[in-house]
């Protein structure tokens, strides 16, 4: 009898001053039977408790490229949450700019055909601004699920919420 395949859930996140709070959204994921790796953007280094999501998801928090022959750190992604996602990673991602590892794997992830689910976190003055706006609606043509960013509260299952379990 063959084992059953584990969902993996990459976690993205960007740096928004909620983002040391992610352990509670890999808890959520665990809980629901995901396997979940984190992907970080370089700035969002410095908001974490590395040794603590290490520790709590078994697997080191990948922030940088690899180098070509190095192993694979994650196993491969069946579906992805960005929480919390900054104006700045939500513009750059409906761009297709990926000057980040982070940006490069969602960037990547339209073309792998799975679940994407993002969480804003955002000032109210920057929700205003049109390109986020535009941005969103690229992203939801892309087929992204995109929670309702409701600024000053944050939720972390939301965007998990998205994935349709």
């Amino acid at each position: 009898m063959s084992e059953a395949k584990q969902r993996v859930l990459y976690v993205v996140v960007c740096a928004a001053g909620v983002a040391g709070g992610v352990g509670e959204l890999v808890s959520a994921a665990q809980a629901r039977g995901w396997v979940v790796g984190v992907v970080a953007t370089p700035n969002a280094m410095g908001f974490l408790d590395a040794e603590a999501i290490v520790a709590q998801t078994g697997y080191p928090i990948r922030s940088a490229w690899r180098k070509p022959g190095d192993p694979r750190p994650l196993p491969d992604p069946d579906a992805l949450v960005v929480s919390p996602a900054t104006f700045n990673t939500i513009n750059k991602w409906a761009l297709g700019i990926s000057d980040t590892l982070a940006l490069g794997i969602l960037c990547e992830s339209y073309g792998w055909g799975i679940p994407v689910a993002v969480q804003p976190c955002l000032s109210a003055a920057q929700a205003a601004h049109p390109a986020y706006g535009e941005s969103l609606d690229k992203l939801r043509r892309m087929g992204v699920r995109v929670a309702e960013a409701t600024p000053g509260a944050y939720s972390w299952t939301r965007a998990l919420d998205l994935l349709g379990e």
